[in-house]
């Protein structure tokens, strides 16, 4: 009798602490969304999610406490010349555009940034996992370093020196995810610093149902100061990215996307530090100046770039103790070439004197080269430096 007591006593505290326990994380997920969902001048409703327009005055830069009284920069001080020899008409033709804006446009004075809802915190467990990147997600060694039940396979083109920019024309997918907890993506990596300190920009596209809802390749950044130990986050999540544009939203579907043997579709995006305010600009399309990452934000990189990287990158969660099926790029190997594999084209570096020139030199890596590979070239007229790249994830000589 005792001890049935005493046990129901413990089961009513365990419910008890369990209800406190949860709404101690409705209350950080509340103060959270609070914070980074600013009061709307307009809000606008697309099939993705909706839009909300924030005044310049409440921008998100200003929660960080070291830009509490920044300036903002509107336009980069330098411009730099197109980006290859194709015509304006022909290369328009193949680039992807974010569908929200034919249901409105931010007024003047104002951005564009995708609402954060309750249930995308929820869809990844936790209020630190939705602000985190999986660890092992910086490729600075020769091998992938399996925790806890996954990995990140890579299959990218390295390149070594020291840079103050980088671009290239980037071709679009949809690929194909065995689960929603993994991910596939492309893009490129700007790197500084020693190896558990490093610093970095990232930016490209990526489709991760988990964090977004659904399986459309988005465009997205990244940064961290500190190689995602405590800083950094993906698009506006956190301060530090200074959105400029009223026409651009982070985090937004890109449509059309390519078809095998059909249509292709890309998207130019470049970084570079600005030769007179240091900061770091982001640039896609041929005209749409995104916005930048302040200077101080960093460390290692305010001084510039060691490490380039372009690519793809997966999550392997190896559920059932296989390969997964996540597919990178479109999902065919690089010896497939157009129209069928993924590539990345005109690869340039902006150089410490302030100049855009085609990449020297640069070697490939591959974590599996029966899972995702990657093939380089050179073509002298439109496409200058490339590389095709991507594959299927499991098949029978990738277990």
């Amino acid at each position: 009798m005792v001890a049935s007591f005493v046990l129901s006593i413990l089961n009513i505290a365990a419910i008890v602490t369990g209800e406190e326990f949860s709404n101690i994380h409705d209350t950080e997920i509340d103060r959270f969304l609070k914070k980074i969902n600013k009061p709307a001048l307009k809000s606008i409703k697309s099939p993705n999610g909706d839009i909300i327009c924030v005044h310049m005055k409440n921008h998100p830069i200003y929660d960080h406490p070291l830009f509490k009284n920044h300036t903002i920069q509107m336009k980069p001080s330098s411009y730099f010349k197109r980006w290859n020899n194709e015509s304006s008409k022909a290369l328009k033709k193949s680039i992807v555009t974010q569908m929200w804006t034919i249901y409105g446009e931010c007024p003047n004075n104002s951005i564009p940034i995708r609402r954060t809802k309750k249930e995308d915190i929820l869809r990844t467990g936790s209020l630190e996992k939705y602000l985190k990147k999986y660890p092992n997600n910086i490729l600075r060694l020769n091998q992938a370093n399996p925790i806890d039940n996954y990995t990140h396979e890579y299959a990218i083109l390295r390149l070594n020196g020291n840079f103050h920019g980088a671009q290239a024309v980037i071709n679009v997918w949809k690929p194909y995810l065995q689960t929603p907890r993994e991910f596939s993506l492309t893009q490129t990596w700007l790197l500084a610093g020693p190896y558990g300190e490093t610093n970095t920009i990232e930016f490209g596209w990526q489709a991760y149902p988990q964090r977004y809802g659904d399986d459309n390749p988005r465009l997205f950044i990244y940064w961290t100061a500190d190689m995602y130990n405590q800083t950094g986050c993906y698009n506006l999540e956190c301060p530090g990215f200074v959105p400029v544009n009223r026409a651009f939203a982070l985090g937004e579907p890109v449509t059309p996307v390519s078809t095998m043997n059909g249509q292709q579709y890309h998207i130019p995006m470049a970084v570079w530090k600005d030769p007179r305010s240091g900061n770091w600009w982001l640039k896609v399309d041929n005209h749409i100046f995104v916005g930048y990452w302040p200077s101080t934000l960093f460390n290692h990189l305010r001084n510039g770039v060691t490490e380039i990287q372009w690519g793809g990158e997966i999550i392997n969660l190896k559920e059932n103790s296989q390969h997964t099926t996540t597919t990178m790029g479109s999902g065919h190997f690089a010896r497939e070439g157009y129209g069928r594999a993924s590539y990345f084209r005109n690869l340039q570096i902006f150089d410490e004197n302030g100049i855009w020139k085609p990449i020297n030199g640069g070697y490939p890596h591959m974590t599996n080269k029966n899972c995702y590979d990657i093939k380089t070239g050179y073509e002298k007229i439109i496409w200058g430096n490339y590389f095709y790249y991507g594959g299927p994830g499991r098949n029978q000589l990738c277990i």
